[in-house]
């Protein structure tokens, strides 16, 4: 497989996609500029851009590309995602923190690339505490109580919630990444999914009169719908990890499937384990691509000082 890959995918935020067009981005660029006592050869010296393009970045005549923005403020110390927060009123920020945490809004691809290396690693802790949870939740189903005591069985939820939490950033963060939105979509709302199905666990749980089939049978199958549409997803990556991805959405999209029919969703749930292992090798395999694209990208700019 060709690990290159186009522009495009790298680019995560559009121009439409940016808060500030010009000239009040150039405007902004020359004030941190000035703040930070650089002069133009100085900073053009860290972005590796030619004076020329800088003057008509600052003066408004030209609209850069995502890349070269994302490289001058990156060498003025300042991201991306804050001039759009900063256009925000206040009753905003909690919003957009909380999207930014969610990385619904395309950071750094740098920034990006360290939550794929935490996805990765809470992938593994999440698939192993899965597998202590799946055995713990079978006994309860079949036996009609906790083998642990409460407070452990809650802990062992909160833990699993939030490695998977963790754990499916990462694919939102491929999703801004390689500029696959059905991706972000799909892993956003798998994760407020699991935060509604854990925090019924929980409370059933505690409370037992909550706990009731239909609404179980009402998870399985919305749960089933969603992943085969995360399936469909994560199939959209092979252009860029390659046959790796299409065998791992070909596993969730029969897992939900199976899910769907509510009585296979036990099986389903095995048949989820593969997808999940290959999502762990498709996160650790996208930070080499990332870096290289990222390398490739600063070579480019390198070359052109085309904006």
């Amino acid at each position: 497989m060709d690990n290159r890959f186009p522009g495009s995918y790298i680019a995560g935020n559009s121009r439409k996609g940016l808060f500030m067009r010009q000239p009040e981005l150039g405007k902004k660029i020359l004030e941190l500029r000035k703040a930070k006592g650089l002069t133009q050869e100085e900073l053009v010296d860290k972005c590796n851009i030619s004076v020329r393009t800088l003057q008509r970045i600052e003066t408004g005549e030209v609209t850069p590309r995502v890349f070269t923005i994302r490289t001058i403020l990156a060498a003025l110390d300042y991201d991306l995602g804050t001039i759009a927060e900063n256009d925000d009123t206040g009753a905003r920020v909690p919003v957009n923190a909380l999207r930014k945490y969610l990385l619904l809004e395309s950071d750094s691809t740098d920034f990006l690339t360290s939550q794929i290396t935490a996805a990765w690693i809470s992938g593994i802790l999440y698939f192993m505490l899965g597998l202590f949870e799946g055995a713990v939740d079978i006994a309860r189903l079949q036996e009609d109580r906790l083998v642990l005591g409460e407070a452990y069985y809650v802990v062992l939820k909160v833990a699993v919630l939030i490695t998977y939490v963790l754990f499916y950033r990462g694919f939102v963060a491929l999703g801004g990444l390689f500029s696959n939105y059905l991706l972000r979509i799909a892993s956003f709302v798998l994760i407020i999914g699991n935060v509604v199905v854990i925090g019924y666990d929980i409370a059933s749980a505690l409370y037992p009169p909550m706990q009731d089939a239909f609404i179980l049978g009402a998870e399985a199958f919305t749960y089933g719908g969603i992943l085969i549409v995360y399936g469909v997803a994560l199939r959209r990556l092979r252009p860029v990890v390659g046959s790796i991805a299409g065998y791992a959405g070909l596993f969730a999209i029969i897992a939900g499937c199976l899910f769907l029919t509510v009585v296979l969703f036990f099986i389903g749930s095995f048949v989820l384990m593969p997808a999940e292992l290959l999502q762990i090798i498709i996160l650790y395999k996208s930070i080499d691509i990332a870096t290289a694209a990222r390398a490739t990208e600063s070579s480019g700019a390198v070359k052109q000082a085309v904006v």
